[in-house]
């Protein structure tokens, strides 16, 4: 059996997969107004069959938020196109600033310098900031990164980033390793998820809590994002992965 489908197949196959999706459990970390999942046998093997009730939170582990998280009167979940999951990505790599600075914040500025090494980016693409904030997974404590006054110290986009992004270069979706699109300090000032909610408004989905970001190229690698469809959900757990060039 052979056609163009399945050479494409053979050839994708042929590639290296890598996961981009946290294991995540009742004791994962997880947005703080969200209670923790809970995972509860129903019947096991003495009974004939094995199987599970789960509760969590659409916007629990690596999930993909769908417009309406935010947007009144926009699309669901299960609204996206099957197409809008599977694009082109791009890394940008700030993990040496965001260890140094736990309140890093993407600026017009960095995704310059980025282009001035790799080229401009392309419309259409995913655009993934690698910060290796994931490394601290499963610690809750350390991926919270509260300092003594209890609040969040954690490093994130810009708006103007995202602005550029989408207005200039016209990306498609994006995504980040950390509970939310904002830094934490861009949270604090302005009371409000401003990057998330303009993600959101241009009608396109976001992936939060990602992982193996450093084990991607900058540019060249395809993001699949793979998720159930719930009826009129705002999101859900995915099972995003990259095939490398």
């Amino acid at each position: 059996m052979s056609n163009e489908l399945i050479n494409a197949l053979t050839l994708l196959k042929q590639k290296e997969w890598v996961d981009l999706t946290h294991t995540f459990g009742p004791d994962s970390p997880h947005f703080s107004a969200f209670d923790a999942a809970e995972f509860t046998t129903l019947f096991d093997h003495d009974d004939g069959f094995f199987a599970q009730s789960f509760k969590f939170a659409g916007q629990y582990g690596t999930h993909i938020d769908a417009p309406i998280h935010f947007v009144r009167n926009t699309r669901y979940l299960d609204e996206l196109g099957l197409k809008e999951l599977v694009l082109p990505l791009v890394v940008i790599d700030k993990s040496k600033e965001s260890t140094d600075n736990h309140d890093f914040t993407l600026a017009v500025e960095d995704i310059l310098k980025f282009e001035e090494q790799h080229g401009q980016i392309e419309a259409g693409t995913f655009v993934a900031l690698r910060t290796d904030w994931s490394k601290r997974w499963p610690d809750n404590e350390a991926f919270c990164n509260k300092d003594t006054d209890g609040n969040n110290r954690i490093p994130g986009w810009g708006l103007d980033a995202l602005k550029f992004l989408f207005e200039e270069r016209q990306v498609k979706a994006v995504g980040h390793e950390t509970f939310d699109t904002d830094s934490a300090i861009d949270f604090q000032k302005n009371q409000a998820l401003l990057g998330e909610y303009y993600v959101l408004e241009q009608d396109t989905y976001q992936i939060e809590l990602l992982t193996n970001l450093d084990k991607l190229p900058a540019k060249g690698a395809v993001i699949f994002n793979i998720v159930p469809k719930p009826e009129k959900a705002s999101g859900f757990p995915v099972r995003s992965f990259a095939i490398l060039p």
